[in-house]
């Protein structure tokens, strides 16, 4: 009986222990791109994003990623098919919350960020990853900076990427759900391959703009100032203060 039961005991073991080194590595994975989590947030893992979503406001706080240079190549089609996010159950918004609203049903993190999958194309899709943005903004302003991004995911390589909302009491809302409608949105963007290290950040109302890009560049530390969100946390603190302190426009080629 106790040779059956070491043997038992060994062959449990044996199967088992690729998964346990596998968590094991998952707890030592240092992700830059995901912030600071705070009490107050409702943190939902995906394939090809991390999001923080807002009970109160109904909308995202902000969607982390990191986007490679392989990403940015199309292996499958934008599939236009919203639907509620599977891991919020009743607590995700409809489409019916912007039917007739005037709004675009926008991304934070983009379908052409996400296209080098059906998986992360799909989620691309979820509703806790769409907020209400003008249509000029969505069709303009915000989408050409998430052309800008992709392009110096191709140029740097590898950028990370966190994209969300700025939300202040007051704001207008839609829909039955009573999705709010942001005031403004940010973006922040890392450039962490060496030797250029280098972060910017971007705040932009949600209205149409003619202005350039370079207009709305300001440190990371200004936009964390506004969000009161910690960025890329997870790097070392000097660099960290360096990288998030100041912003050389130079150093980004912007179209």
């Amino acid at each position: 009986m106790k040779k059956l039961f070491l043997l038992f005991f060994s062959l449990l073991l044996l199967f088992s222990l690729p998964d346990i080194i596998a968590q094991k590595g998952k707890k030592n994975i240092v992700h830059p791109e995901l912030p600071k989590t705070r009490s107050q947030d409702f943190i939902l893992h995906h394939t090809g994003y991390t999001l923080s979503y807002n009970k109160t406001y109904h909308v995202a706080n902000w969607v982390a990623y990191e986007l490679t240079a392989e990403e940015t190549v199309p292996v499958v089609k934008r599939n236009n098919h919203f639907v509620p996010d599977p891991l919020l159950g009743e607590g995700s918004a409809s489409n019916a919350d912007y039917k007739d609203s005037g709004y675009d049903r926008g991304h934070l993190a983009p379908s052409a960020d996400l296209c080098y999958s059906k998986q992360t194309m799909l989620e691309s899709f979820y509703l806790s990853n769409i907020t209400p943005q003008e249509p000029a903004f969505n069709r303009g302003i915000w989408e050409h900076l998430e052309e800008q991004v992709r392009q110096w995911a191709v140029d740097d390589k590898d950028v990370y990427v966190v994209t969300g909302t700025i939300l202040t009491p007051g704001l207008p809302a839609i829909g039955r759900d009573r999705i709010t409608v942001p005031r403004c949105f940010f973006k922040v963007i890392l450039d962490y391959t060496e030797p250029d290290v280098k972060g910017i950040g971007f705040i932009i109302p949600n209205k149409g703009s003619d202005l350039p890009l370079q207009h709305y560049a300001v440190t990371i530390d200004s936009v964390e100032k506004v969000t009161g969100i910690d960025f890329f946390y997870q790097l070392p603190q000097p660099r960290q203060e360096m990288i998030e302190s100041k912003v050389d426009i130079r150093k980004w080629r912007m179209k």
